[in-house]
Protein backbone atom coordinates (compact mmCIF):
# COMPACT_ATOMS: atom_id res chain seq x y z
CA UNK A 1 0.00 0.00 0.00
CA UNK A 2 1.57 3.32 -1.29
CA UNK A 3 0.41 6.50 0.71
CA UNK A 4 0.29 9.49 -0.25
CA UNK A 5 -0.72 13.24 2.05
CA UNK A 6 -1.74 16.51 0.66
CA UNK A 7 0.70 19.32 1.65
CA UNK A 8 0.20 22.96 0.72
CA UNK A 9 3.14 24.85 0.40
CA UNK A 10 3.21 28.60 0.10
CA UNK A 11 5.54 31.64 0.65
CA UNK A 12 6.82 32.27 4.29
CA UNK A 13 5.91 29.63 5.57
CA UNK A 14 7.21 28.10 8.95
CA UNK A 15 6.69 24.92 10.20
CA UNK A 16 7.64 25.79 14.16
CA UNK A 17 4.08 27.45 14.20
CA UNK A 18 1.81 25.48 12.04
CA UNK A 19 0.10 22.78 13.57
CA UNK A 20 -1.30 21.41 10.59
CA UNK A 21 1.90 20.83 9.09
CA UNK A 22 3.20 19.00 11.76
CA UNK A 23 0.25 16.89 12.13
CA UNK A 24 0.96 15.92 8.49
CA UNK A 25 4.40 14.65 9.21
CA UNK A 26 3.62 12.69 12.46
CA UNK A 27 0.91 11.06 10.34
CA UNK A 28 3.18 10.22 8.28
CA UNK A 29 5.95 9.01 10.10
CA UNK A 30 2.99 6.81 12.25
CA UNK A 31 1.80 5.36 8.29
CA UNK A 32 5.65 4.45 7.52
CA UNK A 33 5.39 2.11 10.96
CA UNK A 34 2.75 0.03 9.70
CA UNK A 35 3.52 -3.11 7.82
CA UNK A 36 1.62 -3.48 4.97
CA UNK A 37 2.63 0.08 3.66
CA UNK A 38 4.80 0.31 1.27
CA UNK A 39 5.78 4.06 1.15
CA UNK A 40 4.56 7.38 2.44
CA UNK A 41 4.72 10.60 0.54
CA UNK A 42 3.47 14.27 0.51
CA UNK A 43 1.63 15.28 -2.60
CA UNK A 44 2.20 19.08 -3.15
CA UNK A 45 -0.53 21.66 -3.58
CA UNK A 46 0.54 25.42 -3.26
CA UNK A 47 2.72 27.69 -5.47
CA UNK A 48 6.55 27.06 -4.10
CA UNK A 49 8.43 24.83 -6.47
CA UNK A 50 11.10 23.63 -3.53
CA UNK A 51 10.71 22.02 -0.29
CA UNK A 52 10.15 24.31 3.06
CA UNK A 53 13.84 23.50 4.52
CA UNK A 54 12.28 22.99 8.00
CA UNK A 55 10.80 20.07 6.45
CA UNK A 56 13.82 19.12 5.58
CA UNK A 57 15.53 19.66 9.02
CA UNK A 58 12.63 16.86 10.34
CA UNK A 59 11.65 15.02 7.63
CA UNK A 60 13.78 14.45 5.45
CA UNK A 61 12.69 10.93 4.40
CA UNK A 62 9.10 12.20 3.35
CA UNK A 63 9.34 12.60 -0.56
CA UNK A 64 7.42 15.96 -2.26
CA UNK A 65 5.58 14.83 -5.52
CA UNK A 66 3.70 16.83 -8.10
CA UNK A 67 0.22 15.80 -8.62
CA UNK A 68 1.07 14.39 -12.32
CA UNK A 69 3.41 12.16 -10.31
CA UNK A 70 1.33 11.20 -7.04
CA UNK A 71 -0.91 9.74 -9.71
CA UNK A 72 1.18 6.52 -10.53
CA UNK A 73 2.98 6.51 -7.03
CA UNK A 74 0.03 6.00 -4.59
CA UNK A 75 -2.86 3.69 -3.78
CA UNK A 76 -4.19 5.55 -1.16
CA UNK A 77 -4.66 9.25 -1.26
CA UNK A 78 -5.17 11.61 2.31
CA UNK A 79 -6.60 15.01 1.67
CA UNK A 80 -5.04 17.15 4.55
CA UNK A 81 -2.94 19.94 4.20
CA UNK A 82 -4.49 21.55 1.02
CA UNK A 83 -7.48 20.98 -1.23
CA UNK A 84 -6.47 18.15 -4.23
CA UNK A 85 -8.24 18.76 -7.51
CA UNK A 86 -11.33 17.15 -7.65
CA UNK A 87 -11.40 16.01 -11.16
CA UNK A 88 -7.69 14.18 -10.36
CA UNK A 89 -9.65 12.53 -6.93
CA UNK A 90 -12.35 11.69 -9.15
CA UNK A 91 -10.03 9.85 -11.88
CA UNK A 92 -7.81 8.49 -9.05
CA UNK A 93 -11.11 6.65 -7.53
CA UNK A 94 -12.36 5.30 -11.16
CA UNK A 95 -8.85 3.58 -11.12
CA UNK A 96 -9.46 1.86 -8.24
CA UNK A 97 -7.48 4.30 -5.51
CA UNK A 98 -8.80 5.24 -2.16
CA UNK A 99 -9.92 9.26 -0.92
CA UNK A 100 -9.59 9.99 2.84
CA UNK A 101 -10.64 13.50 3.51
CA UNK A 102 -8.77 13.76 7.10
CA UNK A 103 -10.64 16.85 8.99
CA UNK A 104 -8.21 18.42 11.38
CA UNK A 105 -10.13 22.12 12.03
CA UNK A 106 -13.08 22.38 13.51
CA UNK A 107 -15.64 21.59 10.33
CA UNK A 108 -19.11 23.91 11.74
CA UNK A 109 -16.81 26.72 12.02
CA UNK A 110 -15.29 26.54 9.00
CA UNK A 111 -18.39 26.59 7.03
CA UNK A 112 -20.35 29.27 9.38
CA UNK A 113 -18.18 31.67 9.26
CA UNK A 114 -17.59 31.69 5.62
CA UNK A 115 -21.59 32.66 5.92
CA UNK A 116 -21.67 34.96 8.49
CA UNK A 117 -19.21 37.03 7.92
CA UNK A 118 -18.67 36.39 3.84
CA UNK A 119 -14.98 35.11 3.97
CA UNK A 120 -13.10 34.27 1.12
CA UNK A 121 -12.79 30.09 1.34
CA UNK A 122 -11.89 27.51 -0.89
CA UNK A 123 -14.85 25.19 -1.38
CA UNK A 124 -14.40 21.48 -2.95
CA UNK A 125 -17.02 19.58 -3.62
CA UNK A 126 -17.74 17.55 -0.62
CA UNK A 127 -18.81 14.35 -2.20
CA UNK A 128 -15.05 13.49 -3.46
CA UNK A 129 -13.86 11.08 -0.73
CA UNK A 130 -14.51 7.20 0.19
CA UNK A 131 -14.26 7.81 4.07
CA UNK A 132 -14.06 10.91 6.37
CA UNK A 133 -11.70 11.04 9.40
CA UNK A 134 -11.72 13.57 12.24
CA UNK A 135 -10.28 13.64 15.61
CA UNK A 136 -12.41 13.13 19.10
CA UNK A 137 -12.51 16.84 19.68
CA UNK A 138 -14.92 16.95 16.75
CA UNK A 139 -16.97 14.29 17.36
CA UNK A 140 -19.94 16.15 17.80
CA UNK A 141 -19.93 17.11 14.48
CA UNK A 142 -19.67 13.22 13.04
CA UNK A 143 -23.38 13.90 11.90
CA UNK A 144 -23.01 16.94 10.13
CA UNK A 145 -19.29 15.54 8.36
CA UNK A 146 -21.62 12.20 7.30
CA UNK A 147 -24.12 14.24 5.99
CA UNK A 148 -22.18 16.85 4.28
CA UNK A 149 -19.83 14.31 2.31
CA UNK A 150 -22.52 11.60 2.13
CA UNK A 151 -19.92 8.57 3.20
CA UNK A 152 -18.78 7.40 6.10
CA UNK A 153 -16.97 8.66 8.87
CA UNK A 154 -14.59 7.75 11.77
CA UNK A 155 -12.92 8.67 14.21
CA UNK A 156 -8.55 8.64 14.85
CA UNK A 157 -6.58 9.20 16.91
CA UNK A 158 -4.93 12.67 17.89
CA UNK A 159 -0.86 12.50 17.38
CA UNK A 160 1.75 14.52 18.57
CA UNK A 161 5.68 14.25 18.99
CA UNK A 162 8.39 16.89 19.90
CA UNK A 163 10.35 16.59 17.19
CA UNK A 164 9.09 19.86 15.80
CA UNK A 165 9.37 21.71 19.11
CA UNK A 166 13.17 20.06 19.70
CA UNK A 167 14.25 21.29 16.82
CA UNK A 168 13.37 24.50 17.15
CA UNK A 169 14.63 24.64 20.85
CA UNK A 170 17.99 23.88 19.20
CA UNK A 171 18.06 27.02 17.13
CA UNK A 172 16.82 29.31 19.89
CA UNK A 173 19.43 28.34 22.09
CA UNK A 174 22.20 28.69 19.29
CA UNK A 175 21.29 32.32 19.84
CA UNK A 176 21.37 32.36 23.57
CA UNK A 177 18.06 31.45 24.74
CA UNK A 178 17.16 28.57 26.46
CA UNK A 179 13.26 27.13 26.33
CA UNK A 180 11.99 25.95 29.40
CA UNK A 181 10.55 26.85 32.11
CA UNK A 182 12.76 27.97 35.42
CA UNK A 183 11.76 28.43 38.94
CA UNK A 184 11.61 32.16 40.49
CA UNK A 185 13.42 33.70 42.07
CA UNK A 186 12.32 35.15 45.78
CA UNK A 187 12.10 38.35 44.62
CA UNK A 188 9.74 37.15 41.49
CA UNK A 189 6.08 36.82 42.94
CA UNK A 190 4.14 37.20 39.86
CA UNK A 191 4.27 35.31 36.32
CA UNK A 192 4.64 36.89 33.23
CA UNK A 193 1.59 35.67 30.66
CA UNK A 194 2.18 35.45 27.04
CA UNK A 195 -1.62 34.80 25.21
CA UNK A 196 -0.95 32.67 21.69
CA UNK A 197 -4.84 32.75 20.27
CA UNK A 198 -4.59 33.70 16.66
CA UNK A 199 -7.65 35.61 16.39
CA UNK A 200 -8.38 34.57 13.49
CA UNK A 201 -11.86 33.22 14.15
CA UNK A 202 -13.82 32.65 17.26
CA UNK A 203 -13.31 29.24 18.19
CA UNK A 204 -9.27 30.86 19.34
CA UNK A 205 -9.25 34.53 20.52
CA UNK A 206 -7.86 36.60 22.81
CA UNK A 207 -10.68 37.79 24.58
CA UNK A 208 -11.22 35.60 27.25
CA UNK A 209 -7.69 34.84 28.34
CA UNK A 210 -7.10 39.08 28.88
CA UNK A 211 -9.90 38.87 31.08
CA UNK A 212 -8.44 36.36 32.85
CA UNK A 213 -5.30 37.98 33.25
CA UNK A 214 -7.08 41.22 34.43
CA UNK A 215 -9.20 39.26 37.04
CA UNK A 216 -6.28 37.79 38.47
CA UNK A 217 -4.60 40.78 38.07
CA UNK A 218 -6.93 42.90 39.91
CA UNK A 219 -7.19 40.55 42.69
CA UNK A 220 -3.44 40.36 43.00
CA UNK A 221 -1.64 43.24 41.53
CA UNK A 222 1.75 41.15 42.30
CA UNK A 223 0.14 38.02 40.76
CA UNK A 224 1.07 39.11 36.89
CA UNK A 225 4.19 40.93 36.36
CA UNK A 226 3.19 41.49 32.52
CA UNK A 227 0.69 39.93 29.90
CA UNK A 228 1.63 39.65 26.10
CA UNK A 229 -0.72 38.88 23.70
CA UNK A 230 0.50 37.69 20.18
CA UNK A 231 -1.47 37.68 17.13
CA UNK A 232 -3.21 41.03 18.63
CA UNK A 233 -1.59 44.16 17.49
CA UNK A 234 -4.55 44.62 14.57
CA UNK A 235 -7.03 44.87 17.60
CA UNK A 236 -5.32 48.86 17.89
CA UNK A 237 -6.95 49.06 14.52
CA UNK A 238 -10.28 48.72 15.51
CA UNK A 239 -12.13 51.20 17.80
CA UNK A 240 -14.13 48.35 19.43
CA UNK A 241 -11.56 46.52 20.15
CA UNK A 242 -9.60 49.35 21.35
CA UNK A 243 -12.02 50.47 24.18
CA UNK A 244 -11.91 47.03 25.28
CA UNK A 245 -8.40 46.14 25.97
CA UNK A 246 -8.27 50.20 27.38
CA UNK A 247 -10.58 49.06 29.95
CA UNK A 248 -8.34 46.32 31.38
CA UNK A 249 -6.60 47.43 34.99
CA UNK A 250 -3.24 45.81 33.37
CA UNK A 251 -3.31 48.03 30.13
CA UNK A 252 -3.87 50.96 32.05
CA UNK A 253 -1.19 50.31 34.33
CA UNK A 254 1.25 49.69 31.10
CA UNK A 255 1.48 45.72 32.02
CA UNK A 256 -0.29 44.45 29.19
CA UNK A 257 1.22 44.60 25.14
CA UNK A 258 -0.20 43.96 21.77
CA UNK A 259 2.12 41.72 19.50
CA UNK A 260 2.29 40.30 15.73
CA UNK A 261 2.77 36.22 15.35
CA UNK A 262 5.59 35.03 16.84
CA UNK A 263 5.73 30.90 17.66
CA UNK A 264 6.05 29.27 20.93
CA UNK A 265 9.53 28.81 21.27
CA UNK A 266 10.55 31.98 20.28
CA UNK A 267 7.92 33.92 22.93
CA UNK A 268 8.66 31.18 26.01
CA UNK A 269 12.54 30.91 25.71
CA UNK A 270 12.49 34.85 26.38
CA UNK A 271 10.73 36.76 29.43
CA UNK A 272 7.00 35.34 29.77
CA UNK A 273 6.80 31.99 31.67
CA UNK A 274 3.10 31.28 31.89
CA UNK A 275 0.12 30.54 29.10
CA UNK A 276 -3.54 31.63 29.45
CA UNK A 277 -5.26 30.08 26.72
CA UNK A 278 -8.91 30.06 25.89
CA UNK A 279 -10.69 27.57 22.85
CA UNK A 280 -14.37 26.67 21.93
CA UNK A 281 -15.01 23.16 21.26
CA UNK A 282 -11.26 22.65 20.55
CA UNK A 283 -9.93 20.41 23.27
CA UNK A 284 -6.58 18.84 21.69
CA UNK A 285 -4.47 21.48 20.19
CA UNK A 286 -0.45 21.47 19.45
CA UNK A 287 -0.20 24.76 21.66
CA UNK A 288 -0.96 23.13 24.96
CA UNK A 289 1.16 20.26 24.39
CA UNK A 290 4.38 22.33 23.39
CA UNK A 291 3.73 24.65 26.69
CA UNK A 292 3.57 21.27 28.80
CA UNK A 293 6.64 20.19 27.02
CA UNK A 294 8.51 23.45 28.42
CA UNK A 295 6.91 22.62 32.41
CA UNK A 296 5.30 26.51 31.67
CA UNK A 297 2.45 26.73 33.82
CA UNK A 298 -1.01 26.45 31.08
CA UNK A 299 -4.06 27.85 32.24
CA UNK A 300 -6.51 26.20 29.83
CA UNK A 301 -9.63 24.80 29.38
CA UNK A 302 -9.59 21.78 27.01
CA UNK A 303 -11.63 18.99 29.05
CA UNK A 304 -9.24 16.88 27.32
CA UNK A 305 -6.50 18.09 29.92
CA UNK A 306 -8.24 18.24 32.94
CA UNK A 307 -6.07 16.80 35.30
CA UNK A 308 -3.17 18.27 33.33
CA UNK A 309 -1.77 22.01 33.57
CA UNK A 310 -4.15 24.37 35.57
CA UNK A 311 -8.06 23.28 33.98
CA UNK A 312 -11.08 25.78 34.22
CA UNK A 313 -14.21 24.55 32.61
CA UNK A 314 -16.10 26.44 29.45
CA UNK A 315 -16.11 30.37 29.70
CA UNK A 316 -15.50 30.84 33.38
CA UNK A 317 -13.13 33.59 33.74
CA UNK A 318 -13.29 33.70 37.22
CA UNK A 319 -12.01 30.08 37.47
CA UNK A 320 -9.54 30.83 35.08
CA UNK A 321 -8.13 33.86 37.18
CA UNK A 322 -8.36 31.40 40.54
CA UNK A 323 -6.17 28.76 38.67
CA UNK A 324 -3.51 31.60 37.77
CA UNK A 325 -3.10 32.51 41.20
CA UNK A 326 -2.98 28.95 41.76
CA UNK A 327 -0.08 28.46 39.53
CA UNK A 328 1.50 31.87 40.98
CA UNK A 329 1.52 30.21 44.52
CA UNK A 330 1.90 26.57 43.52
CA UNK A 331 3.71 25.77 40.48
CA UNK A 332 7.20 25.82 41.54
CA UNK A 333 6.92 23.25 44.26
CA UNK A 334 5.16 21.29 41.98
CA UNK A 335 7.54 20.98 39.30
CA UNK A 336 8.26 17.68 39.17
CA UNK A 337 4.94 16.12 39.45
CA UNK A 338 3.72 19.00 36.13
CA UNK A 339 6.23 17.20 34.46
CA UNK A 340 5.11 14.05 35.30
CA UNK A 341 1.65 14.33 34.74
CA UNK A 342 2.28 16.17 30.81
CA UNK A 343 4.57 13.09 29.90
CA UNK A 344 1.60 10.57 30.29
CA UNK A 345 -0.02 12.83 27.64
CA UNK A 346 2.84 12.16 25.11
CA UNK A 347 3.23 8.71 25.37
CA UNK A 348 -0.85 8.54 24.76
CA UNK A 349 -0.36 10.86 21.44
CA UNK A 350 3.00 9.08 20.74
CA UNK A 351 2.88 8.24 16.77
CA UNK A 352 4.89 5.12 17.83
CA UNK A 353 2.30 3.66 20.73
CA UNK A 354 0.79 0.94 20.04
CA UNK A 355 -2.86 1.73 20.39
CA UNK A 356 -2.11 4.55 17.64
CA UNK A 357 -0.72 2.27 15.66
CA UNK A 358 -3.56 -0.22 15.57
CA UNK A 359 -6.01 2.19 15.45
CA UNK A 360 -4.31 3.86 11.83
CA UNK A 361 -4.07 0.16 10.53
CA UNK A 362 -7.64 -0.54 11.37
CA UNK A 363 -8.97 2.57 9.33
CA UNK A 364 -6.46 1.91 6.65
CA UNK A 365 -7.63 -2.08 6.00
CA UNK A 366 -11.06 -1.03 6.42
CA UNK A 367 -11.03 1.90 3.73
CA UNK A 368 -9.17 -0.62 1.09
CA UNK A 369 -10.91 -4.29 1.81
CA UNK A 370 -11.09 -5.74 -1.42
CA UNK A 371 -9.23 -2.83 -2.98
CA UNK A 372 -6.84 -4.01 -6.36
CA UNK A 373 -3.65 -3.09 -4.51
CA UNK A 374 -4.31 -4.79 -1.50
CA UNK A 375 -2.70 -8.74 -1.57
CA UNK A 376 -5.09 -11.34 -0.91
CA UNK A 377 -4.92 -13.77 1.65
CA UNK A 378 -2.46 -16.47 0.95
CA UNK A 379 -1.04 -14.85 -1.84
Amino acid sequence: MRIGISFLTHENQNLWSNGLDQNIVFLAHLLQQLPFVQSVGLIKVGDQRRRPPQLDSVAEDLPLMSLRDAGEAVDVVIEMGGALDVCWLDWMRARGKKVVYHCCGQPYVAWAETVVFDQPNHFTRPDRCDEVWYLPKDACFAPMLRTMHRCEVHEVPFIWHPRFLDARIREVRAQGYEYGYTRRDASTRGLHVAIFEPNLSVVKSTVLPMLICDAAYRANRDSVTFACALNARRMYECSASQSRVRSLDLFRHRKMGLYERHDTVTVLAQRPNAVVSHQWQNDQNYLYLDVLYGGYPLIHNSPWLKDVGYYYPAFDVQRGAAQLLRAVVEHDAALGEYYARAQDIFDMVHPSSQPNLAAYAERLLHLCQGAAFVPKAGA
